[in-house]
């Protein structure tokens, strides 16, 4: 007996201990995210230059597939070509009097239901807004299904800023911009698509489940005070009326009818009745109801404009927290894990056939 609880009691001593230790790991963390928090910026600005990209892709593939004799009669042209744009630089005027290449700075927006990327972009656009000037131009590549009005109209405003200040603006959708999305990319002076990208939807759409009957079926009551008639129209657990719904249809439509009249300001020369249906729209269906103003992936859009103008990608990246590294790293530990013990349950499966 006396043996058994002194076991106990080290165990006991142990759990406590590891307890403890834990305890101290988490409030440390906890400690450190909060300062990091509060200490200075919490992301940088980080700039590619594409055309760099551009010519290291070239150099790549000229060495991999050219022979000696071809690279060494290439490197020849290229120094004359060097050679004879020295000698022009010093008969052409001073640099003042030079114009300078057009510059095409890049944004990306992915957008979800929330329009969480709004923070980055805000960035990203006061970045560029204070070196973009009339002659350059603001690329956005757009990929959004949508999601809540408030969001996607705060991200349209974050765009309206390079408008104000009139900077060329290019929109590119490669896959999707609808509904929220279609909202921000109409802002567009000039407005690409991929052929088969998803276009459109402007419509309005709001859901909830009612749980009511269930509740009254076991005997729940569930109440529901407001002041004012109509601050809660529908509930989830409440009892819905006829006209709590007639109200909420007629803020749909409003909402619906501010949505039609945005779009309609910026692209002035769409049937909106016609294109508001809630209907999705294909690149090329898009553009013969002129959703979009021209066919081409933003990629293509790139490669072209390289020749003429300089394209930076400009990219806010947050800074992450302690607590959050600590987690990617613990996500990323127990994936590696899983796929170990996945590609070894396949290999014994393939094994033992």
């Amino acid at each position: 007996m006396i043996e058994f609880l002194s076991e106990y009691s080290l165990f006991l001593a142990k759990a406590v201990t590891i307890v403890f230790a834990v305890l101290a790991v988490v409030v440390g963390i906890a400690i450190v995210s909060t300062r990091s928090r509060k200490e200075g910026k919490q992301g940088d600005i980080e700039v590619v230059h594409f055309n760099d990209e551009l010519a290291e892709m070239k150099e790549a593939l000229e060495g991999s597939i050219l022979d000696e004799c071809e690279l060494k009669a290439m490197l020849k042209e290229e120094k004359k070509k060097a050679k004879a744009d020295k000698k022009a630089q010093k008969k052409a005027p001073p640099a003042d009097d030079q114009p300078r290449r057009k510059r095409i700075f890049v944004l990306d927006f992915d957008g979800d239901i929330k329009a969480s990327e709004v923070e980055p972009l805000r960035q990203e656009i006061s970045a560029v807004l204070l070196m973009a000037e009339k002659q350059d131009e603001v690329l956005i590549r757009l990929e959004s299904p949508g999601g809540m009005v408030h969001e996607y109209g705060l991200a349209s405003s974050q765009i309206e800023r390079i408008k104000r200040k009139e900077i060329p603006l290019t929109i590119c959708v490669d896959r999707v911009a609808a509904s929220g999305g279609y909202m921000m990319a109409c802002l567009a002076d000039k407005l690409l698509a991929a052929p088969f990208a998803i276009v459109g939807s402007i419509g309005v759409i709001a859901q909830l489940p009612n749980f009511h009957r269930l509740l009254k079926k076991n005997d729940i009551d569930y109440e529901v005070l407001t002041a004012g008639e109509y601050k809660r129209t529908l509930t989830v657990f409440g009892e819905n009326t006829d006209k709590g719904r007639e109200k909420f249809v007629e803020e749909l439509e409003e909402t619906h009818e501010l949505f039609k009249n945005f779009v309609h300001e910026y692209r002035t020369g769409v049937d909106i009745d016609k294109v508001a249906t809630g209907e999705i729209w294909f690149g090329k269906q898009a553009l013969a109801v002129n959703l979009v103003d021209e066919l081409m992936t933003s990629d293509q859009y790139m490669m072209d404009a390289a020749d003429d103008a300089d394209i930076y990608i400009v990219r806010y990246e947050q800074k992450k927290s302690f607590q959050e590294k600590i987690s990617e790293l613990a996500v990323s530990s127990s994936d590696k894990v899983l796929l170990r013990w996945w590609g070894r349950l396949t290999q014994s499966k393939i094994w033992s056939r």
